[in-house]
């Protein structure tokens, strides 16, 4: 892999930063900070934040820099995943507001091009891409989280309908979302992988209840979701009836891909913070410093291999699940050692705390990564099984109907 930048895209990196400094400063907002939506508290700072997300989303749309990768049918930019990395290099050094299409972008976009019909593609994506909808994922449950074949919420066919009941939890921003990706059991005689159908869901349908999870940062990112007696039109399922799996493996592929190029691999703010606290002067934090480093550059170079793999047409696979793990290593070893670093200062927060306390919240977020977009444990699984090829774990559930596993 050559990582020097050609003459074409030291091109495009300059034809990026002239098209960010004549468009991005009106999206520009200091009061903010650190604007990761999941550490927002205040509800109506997080709304002008949705906002201000959609509005440069469009803005991208018009000039053609929303989505460098998709094709050019969709809307897309027909570009290389080099190309869009340099493009969120410089985007990040103005403004942070790639979060709030996660999903739809990151997740539903990526699935709909692989298993959605023509109409649904017609249908999505250039809404999708130009900020007009924005989407959230109900996958998980709470008694199906890390083992999503365990997932109960029914789907039963009435016409050309399908009636929803069941409950989801965890979902990122589904109290603004318009629409949702669904998971659904729709056959209790077959296995607990087989009878999943895979579903498009209007969050303003009738029937959803969305509820909100108070998080130890104080913000409330996640919600639970209630569906009682949803009605989805048969259109919107993604796929076949009772094959949501193939399509699923597909969103999570992209999640875990998408979870590791979204996290913070420039060291620059680290060192920083290290020269202004005067912790590098100490050789244990010294220590703990070189391996943020090492793992900065590692997630570095690894989003590089997921980039070039994809360029050359190859979808992510179980490999993205190293990606995943090693996030949730690197952000969790992170989030000590930015606390350390601040001594007993560490101990405050918010307006009293160095930076406004960002540090603080950085420390407290750094849980969910173990979590989110699947357990550490769940990812090793994967490593294990899909890239190593070791023998998987017994599992006594995997081939009979659902219907029959002990609840």
């Amino acid at each position: 892999m050559d990582f020097d930048e050609s003459p074409a895209e030291v091109a495009f990196r300059a034809e990026s930063l002239a098209f960010l400094e004549a468009q991005a400063k009106p999206f520009v907002v200091d009061a903010l900070g650190d604007e990761r939506s999941i550490f927002i508290t205040d509800h109506d700072v997080e709304s002008r934040y949705v906002k201000r997300c959609c509005d440069w989303q469009s803005v991208k749309y018009d000039y053609g820099w929303a989505g460098i990768t998709w094709p050019k049918e969709y809307g897309g930019r027909g570009g290389t995943g080099f190309q869009d990395a340099i493009f969120r290099q410089e985007e990040a050094k103005f403004i942070n507001a790639s979060g709030v299409f996660a999903v739809g972008l990151g997740m539903a976009g990526p699935t709909l091009m692989a298993h959605g019909t023509d109409a649904q593609k017609d249908r999505f994506l250039k809404p999708m891409l130009r900020g007009e909808e924005v989407w959230c994922q109900l996958f998980s449950e709470p008694n199906a989280g890390s083992d999503l074949g365990g997932l109960a919420t029914s789907a039963v066919r009435d016409g050309d309908e399908w009636i929803v009941n069941g409950q989801k939890v965890w979902n990122s921003g589904a109290h603004y979302s318009d629409w949702g990706i669904l998971l659904t059991r729709t056959n209790l005689d077959a296995s607990k992988h087989r009878g999943i159908t895979y579903f498009l869901v209007d969050m303003r349908t009738p029937g959803i209840d969305v509820r909100p999870l108070r998080q130890i940062t104080g913000a409330a990112h996640f919600n639970e979701v209630f569906l009682t007696d949803v009605r989805i039109p048969h259109e919107n399922i993604i796929g076949q009836i009772d094959a949501g799996w193939g399509p699923m493996m597909t969103t999570l592929s992209n999640e875990r891909t998408l979870i590791g190029g979204a996290t913070r691999g420039d060291f620059t703010e680290i060192a920083d913070l290290a020269r202004r606290t005067g912790s590098h002067r100490s050789p244990a934090l010294r220590q703990d410093l070189a391996r943020s480093y090492t793992r900065s550059a590692i997630l570095k170079f690894l989003g590089y291999r997921v980039r070039t793999a994809t360029a050359r047409g190859v979808a992510p696979g179980p490999e993205s699940s190293i990606m995943k793990l090693l996030v949730s290593e690197h952000m969790s070893g992170q989030g000590d050692l930015v606390l350390a670093m601040q001594g007993a200062g560490g101990m405050l927060a918010g307006a009293d705390a160095l930076d406004g306390g960002r540090w603080q919240m950085e420390f407290l977020g750094q849980w969910s990564s173990k979590i989110g977009g699947g357990t550490d444990e769940i990812q090793r699984n994967t490593i294990g099984e899909k890239v190593l090829a070791l023998p998987p774990e017994p599992r006594v559930d995997k081939n009979i109907p659902f219907r029959d596993i002990p609840k």
